[in-house]
């Protein structure tokens, strides 16, 4: 047998040498390939997208305890807390605090209202979440849905306009404000009963004082139904006086 006949070729030693990786003190033997093959084994690119569609857990709703003040409407506070289901699942929530009439409800009631979040990280959520200001000085819309009022005259007559505004009922804020200081004070609880009205059982009511009938008649769609919400109340009022006087604006004493 001549010498050398079945002797390996030096170049198989590169693809039989190891290296030793550390896995916790004991090496773990892996496989070195050699030049010629190293183009079998290129790395996935698509793998770290996987971990970026991983679904948030949604929130779960939380339930707390809110005492009913003056000018609260199981619609202002269903809004206030994006109750889901809104004032008619807040209303069946409490039924037995508030009795078979949703639309009476007494200052001081206690209601359990169920919402993912509170006012306060609502209104943190819809601030963060606001889209950034368009490059090329493009106006940016305001969303009507972040806006908020306060809870005072000034802030019901500012709610009342601005729905007014998109469902076309004319007026400005002197005249709702003017109208509002001579039959209420701007006491949203206030009710007459001691004139012809009230004789034949139908007293005016709340910041505009308008009697039952009348609410209900010209009562605006997305507002609560009862007529000492402030908001209710405005937007009811300009609504009648519209159409009998043209505007609340014209109107300067009983109407």
């Amino acid at each position: 047998m001549p010498r050398g006949k079945h002797r390996r070729p030096r170049s198989n030693q590169l693809t039989r040498r190891v290296v030793a990786a550390g896995t916790g003190g004991a090496a773990l033997t892996l496989p070195l390939l050699g030049a010629t093959q190293a183009s079998a084994a290129q790395p996935s690119q698509s793998a770290p997208a996987a971990a970026q569609s991983v679904p948030q857990a949604a929130q779960p709703a939380k339930s707390l305890t809110y005492t009913v003040a003056k000018g609260d409407s199981l619609y202002r506070i269903a809004d206030k807390y994006d109750v889901s289901g809104g004032w008619k699942q807040l209303y069946k929530d409490n039924r037995a605090a508030v009795g078979d009439d949703p639309k009476l409800i007494r200052p001081g009631l206690k209601l359990k209202v169920k919402t993912a979040k509170t006012d306060a990280a609502k209104k943190t959520a819809t601030k963060s979440s606001a889209p950034a200001k368009p490059a090329g000085g493009i106006a940016q819309a305001t969303q009507a849905s972040a806006k908020t009022y306060a809870d005072n005259l000034d802030g019901w007559i500012r709610e009342a306009l601005d729905i007014m505004a998109q469902k076309g009922i004319p007026g400005s804020y002197d005249g709702i404000y003017r109208n509002v200081m001579r039959e209420s004070s701007g006491n949203p609880q206030a009710i007459n009963n001691w004139d012809s009205n009230a004789a034949k059982g139908t007293p005016s009511k709340g910041l505009l004082q308008t009697i039952d009938p009348t609410f209900q008649a010209y009562h605006v769609d997305g507002t609560s139904w009862d007529p000492y919400d402030p908001v209710a109340n405005i937007t009811a009022a300009c609504n009648y006086a519209a159409d009998r006087y043209g505007s609340i604006d014209n109107v300067n004493g009983p109407y």
